[in-house]
């Protein structure tokens, strides 16, 4: 993963993208930390279950720094990569960024690799198929305008 700070524009697929409300707060007024871990979650296991063609859980989080606070009525913009996929495990690489409230101004407010598992009807893990999924994209021109 890239330098938190040197970072100018998302890298990966626009996954999940949600506003910052005043339920999602802390005792300062800014976001919970774990309500911007969660967002990331639920898009990296997106991006598992497109890349496995299935279910996944997530088994691992590597370090997270947050460098900037999410305040209510940001938006926020999740993007996801996958990293590397072995038998049964992949990581995927999830970034998050924050459009601020009423502004184009976008800020890399924190990132992380997830390891996802790919597991059966059972919960057993399963072999992930070779090759790449095939995932939708946004509408020509939607991405960009979406998160700026």
């Amino acid at each position: 993963m890239s330098d938190l700070r040197t970072a100018a524009e998302p890298r990966g697929d626009l996954t999940v993208r949600t506003i910052a409300m005043p339920a999602d707060t802390n005792a300062n007024g800014d976001i919970f930390g774990g309500w911007v871990l969660s967002q990331m979650d639920q898009a990296g296991g997106i991006a598992g279950v497109d890349r496995a063609q299935g279910r996944v859980v997530t088994v691992a989080l590597d370090a997270m720094t947050f460098i900037r606070p999410v305040r209510v009525g940001d938006v926020l913009c999740v993007y996801t990569r996958v990293a590397s996929v072995g038998r049964t495990s992949m990581k995927i690489e999830v970034e998050a960024w924050a459009r601020r409230f009423c502004t184009q101004v976008r800020e890399k407010v924190t990132e992380a690799t997830l390891t996802f598992v790919a597991i059966d009807e059972a919960g057993r893990p399963r072999p992930i198929p070779e090759g790449a999924a095939v995932r939708p994209g946004p509408a020509p021109g939607r991405e960009a305008e979406a998160t700026r």
